[in-house]
């Protein structure tokens, strides 16, 4: 089966996409930690009673001691000191104030390389459709919008879930399992927090300073009695308390075409969540280390240790935000280009709104995931890249490809349309100068490399005749569909 869609996307979306993605639970997991280090300074009844109602577990000043200084292998710990890839799962929900408290409406995988020092920030959107395996009953599939997977073991929403997903960590280990089988990723541990833990965390440090670059007026944003409510803003920067910074970053369907869109949202959250972090790192913040570990206690659960958030905080507190890749699973939407997902009924039917992986299996979600990290000495090369649609029968998979790249940190080009071309082709106009980029394009692309002039082979219209283009082919259009 195969999929046509007009090109629309020029390159200056690429770049807005890749500074837009920073969600609210990668910000609100630094602050988590914060707090924790800061809570050293209270006292240890206070500093347990809080240990204890997040991870379930009290705390051993001995066992983390003995983790600090001598981490066990697998731990959390032992694989930042060992150079070993840390997985890490993200969750934001509703919480008992919203009419489905268990709906994780946020998700990110978090996948950090201390090899090379960098931090992969991964989005899953919510209405991604999955084919659920948490039943007891062997091969027993619950078709349904991810965002369920956390709430299984703590509805009746399907019967005979899994043992596995039982108990109070439950919940946290299938939403694991299902973002794990969709990005290919194994996570070592998961957070999960509520919109009163936001809400309450703001309140906390006194309120945020945010900048709108216009007004955001949202008729239909949800109230907490299952109704809508009105909420305005206006352009400029302003002080928040709690409630509006969440009104803020929830809203979904402002009049404003800036704010309605999906970048507009992810920039607000963006916003919001660098002025919590500037304000939280004041010595005010720190003040306010008491105040914030009661606006998170009863509103957040995690399997992760002391140990475990100590020696994340403590590896990433001096990384620089161009060592952190900000990417998303996207569907085409309102001019931009999606990368790996699409709209259409995959399962929940046809007035449903969900969106689709592309290739069913996940092969290439999979694929695109483990090759996020490429080798800095083959990003130093610096090679200017152009990707050509030769594809006849996927119009617009050159830009599909554009923007699921763009973020890695390759120097890529605007993609351009190709004449019919059933392999993939690696055109090199340089000469063999820059032979580690031609080398990860063949591994991921497959295809032949090509020694190309300006005129032979004769280029496609608006492309470019220097560094190196991939004409992507009918093969490879089959394997990102998964066909």
């Amino acid at each position: 089966m195969s999929r046509a869609r007009p090109k629309k996307a020029r390159r200056s979306r690429y770049r807005i996409s890749y500074r837009l993605t920073r969600s609210v639970p990668a910000a609100i997991i630094a602050v988590v930690l914060l707090v924790v280090i800061t809570g050293v300074t209270l006292t240890y009844k206070r500093f347990d009673d809080f240990i204890n109602a997040t991870t379930g577990h009290h705390l051993n000043p001995v066992t983390e001691v003995v983790q600090a200084v001598d981490p066990s292998p697998g731990t959390i710990a032992y694989k930042l000191k060992h150079g070993q890839r840390v997985n890490i799962l993200l969750l934001g929900r509703g919480g008992y104030e919203n009419d489905a408290p268990y709906l994780t409406d946020s998700i990110m995988a978090v996948s950090i390389d201390p090899g090379t020092n960098r931090v992969m920030m991964l989005s899953i959107p919510r209405d991604l459709v999955v084919p659920m395996n948490l039943q007891s009953t062997p091969n027993r599939i619950w078709t349904n919008k991810i965002n369920a997977a956390y709430g299984v073991p703590y509805t009746n929403i399907i019967c005979c879930v899994a043992s596995q997903y039982s108990g109070p960590n439950g919940g946290g280990l299938a939403a694991e399992h299902e973002v794990g089988k969709v990005t290919g990723l194994t996570f070592d541990r998961y957070i999960a927090i509520d919109f009163k833990a936001f809400r309450d965390m703001v309140n906390a440090l006194g309120g945020v300073d945010v900048c709108l670059s216009t007004n955001l007026d949202d008729y239909s944003y949800p109230d907490y009695a299952r109704g809508y409510r009105p909420i305005h803003f206006k352009a400029g920067c302003q002080h928040l308390n709690g409630e509006q910074a969440l009104e803020i970053a929830r809203s979904r369907h402002a009049i404003q075409a800036a704010q309605a869109s999906d970048f507009g949202r992810a920039k607000r959250q963006q916003d919001i969540m660098q002025a919590i972090k500037k304000k939280a790192t004041t010595v005010d913040g720190f003040a306010k280390a008491p105040q914030l570990l009661s606006a998170l206690q009863k509103n957040i659960n995690t399997d992760m240790s002391l140990s475990d958030m100590k020696a994340i905080f403590d590896w990433g507190r001096n990384i620089p935000d161009s060592s952190i890749i900000r990417v998303a699973l996207t569907a085409p939407s309102g001019g931009a280009d999606g990368n790996l997902l699409d709209s259409y009924n995959c399962g929940m039917g046809p007035t449903v709104s969900q969106l689709c992986a592309d290739d069913q299996s996940y092969a290439m979600i999979h694929k695109y995931v483990a090759s996020i990290f490429i080798d800095p000495k083959t990003l130093n090369e610096k090679a200017p890249v152009q990707f050509a649609n030769g594809s006849t029968n996927f119009t617009g998979l050159d830009s599909r490809v554009t923007t699921m790249l763009d973020p890695t940190g390759l120097q890529l080009n605007d993609p351009v349309a190709h004449r019919a071309q059933a392999q993939t082709v690696i055109l090199d106009y340089s000469g063999g100068k820059f032979p580690l980029t031609t080398k990860w394009l063949q591994t991921f692309f497959g295809g032949t490399v090509v020694a190309a002039t300006p005129t032979n082979p004769a280029p496609a219209r608006g492309q470019q005749t220097y560094g190196i283009v991939v004409v992507l082919g009918h093969d490879f259009a089959l394997r990102f569909l998964g066909e």
